[in-house]
């Protein structure tokens, strides 16, 4: 095993449980969950909802999520909390105002966001305290507020030309976006949580909350009703497994891209990546090669897994051997066919563990910064943009259609050795997240990298014709991309936030958090 160490934090080892997560104070609520004797899952989800709070240009209950759980000797089961197109929904109609992609912060873009009844159904079955108690945490910072992290006070000022109408209200100060260590309160979604504690799912799906939903979209010239919020449900899903060097990897199954990462990881097999320099230009230029294709595979096969979608043909051995053979190890091939210019990096992702070991994997979005732009009236919900993930293209499997789900880029995933997790984690990013799963194990894997050292460890992504190079890498190795015929950029911004918790054979817990987020691991 050789020894790679990269500057940046510690991992944090603890015993009794822990969470990583992309801001501190969601971090140490959900620890302190796990001290009250909550399981992994309340933890999770307390946590998860503060985050729309701390994060709010990242995530909020006017979005979506995706959750992979496990307990010792049991199955990883998974739930999609991923919302569907409203039932008036018509991809026609769309062609038919000249339009070859979903407006990004519009009405159109707004899909049903499910991640309420999610965490609704997942505290009632598998959380201990009840969802009044996760839901305190969240309501009394949204009334108290949240000093804004540097990295949130980042995203804000990039972002805040998104907000239109109520939303600028809601989510600038002065018609300013808001600084680091100001305070940002939210009272109109205080009560919304109050209301969801107290009625459940109804709080949210039905009456004035509800409502104010569905006026605010209207007004903006969304096809939304009451009966399309009323029928939001998430549901139930099992994992789709991989394998590479020695570690299994589960990923959430369609309309997720997990599989795009095994896919990946399916390609890279039939390159000895071990034998190269981890920071080199042979590795980052095979993985590029790699994803351009295994994302050319995602945005020709992946949708709402009622529909079409060639999973199977996706993730068969002969397709990768396939794929593989067309990398030329000396010069780089033109970017994959973009799904639309819809493919972004703004998610939240939590993990947490706990003293009996059951592992929660949790990703949480409204998609772009502050998702659609579009804020409820009353009470301040900002409504996700997920459905700018659908395709206009007539007859593609991902093409807009009433009571469809569009294909999601936020993907939770569980590595595993002998069918044991030994790893919930996460990889925030967009679409950068399925060549961050990848990157991530083979760290682990390939090169033996600890933890932490894996996860700061310096990042490329082929993009959209563009290869984004980490400033960690040496100029010689950007200038060797360049010579194999990559477009090379060095992003203002850095490529995603990881965040994960080892479970090691000794019986602790390693936690690791990505230094390019707010947040932190703690443990207790």
């Amino acid at each position: 095993m050789r020894d790679f160490h990269y500057p940046g934090r510690s991992a944090v080892i603890a015993t009794n449980g822990m969470c990583a997560t992309s801001h501190p104070l969601a971090a140490g609520v959900a620890v302190d969950i796990l001290k009250r004797g909550g399981n992994a899952m309340d933890a999770a989800i307390a946590g998860a909802v503060l985050l729309g709070i701390c994060e709010p240009q990242m995530t909020g209950i006017g979005g979506d999520c995706f959750v992979l759980q496990s307990r010792p000797g049991e199955p990883v089961r998974g739930l999609n909390g991923s919302g569907c197109a409203p039932a008036a929904a018509n991809a026609a109609a769309l062609r038919n105002r000249g339009l070859t992609t979903i407006p990004l912060r519009s009405a159109d873009a707004v899909t049903i966001p499910c991640a309420i009844d999610a965490f609704c159904q997942l505290a009632e079955r598998e959380g201990k305290l009840g969802l009044d108690a996760l839901l305190q945490p969240a309501i009394h910072y949204a009334e108290e507020g949240v000093p804004v992290a540097a990295r949130t006070a980042f995203d804000w000022k990039k972002d805040a030309a998104a907000l239109q109408g109520a939303a600028r209200r809601h989510y600038l100060k002065d018609c300013n976006p808001l600084k680091t260590g100001e305070l940002f309160r939210a009272p109109g979604q205080a009560e919304v949580l109050r209301r969801i504690a107290r009625d459940g799912r109804d709080g949210f799906y039905r009456g004035e909350v509800a409502e104010d939903m569905i006026a605010t979209l209207q007004a903006h010239g969304g096809v939304h009703a009451a009966e399309d919020f009323a029928a939001a449900r998430a549901f139930a899903t099992e994992p789709v497994d991989g394998s590479y060097q020695g570690y299994e990897l589960s990923e959430h199954p369609p309309n997720g891209q997990g599989a795009t990462a095994l896919l990946l990881l399916n390609i890279l097999k039939h390159f000895d990546i071990a034998a190269m320099d981890p920071l080199g230009a042979e590795r980052a230029h095979i993985e590029a090669e790699a994803a351009k294709l295994a994302y050319d595979a995602r945005n020709r096969f992946l949708a709402d897994p009622d529909h079409t979608t060639r999973l199977a043909h996706m993730l068969a051995p002969e397709t990768a051997a396939g794929l593989a053979a067309l990398i030329d190890t000396k010069r780089a091939m033109p970017a994959a066919a973009p799904l639309s210019e819809a493919i972004h990096k703004d998610t939240v992702y939590i993990t947490v563990v706990d003293r009996d070991r059951m592992a929660v994997s949790l990703i949480y979005s409204i998609f772009h910064g502050f998702g659609s732009g579009i804020a409820s009236e009353k009470f301040g919900i900002l409504l996700q943009n997920r459905g700018a993930g659908f395709s206009l293209e007539e007859d593609h499997p991902n093409e807009l259609a009433p009571g469809k789900r569009p294909m999601h880029t936020i993907i939770p995933a569980m590595l595993k050795q002998g069918g044991d997790v030994i790893m919930p984690f996460g990889v925030m990013g967009g679409g950068y997240q399925p060549t961050g799963h990848a990157r991530l194990v083979s760290n682990l894997s390939d090169f033996g990298m600890e933890l932490q050292s894996a996860i700061d460890a310096p990042r490329c992504f082929a993009d959209g014709g563009v290869l984004k190079v980490e400033r960690g890498y040496d100029a010689a190795v950007r200038q060797a991309l360049a010579d194999l015929g990559h477009k090379i950029d060095v992003p203002d911004t850095p490529l995603g936030g990881a965040q994960a918790i080892r479970i090691d054979a000794s019986g602790v817990l390693i936690g690791g958090s990505d230094p390019r987020k707010d947040g932190c691991a703690l443990g207790y």
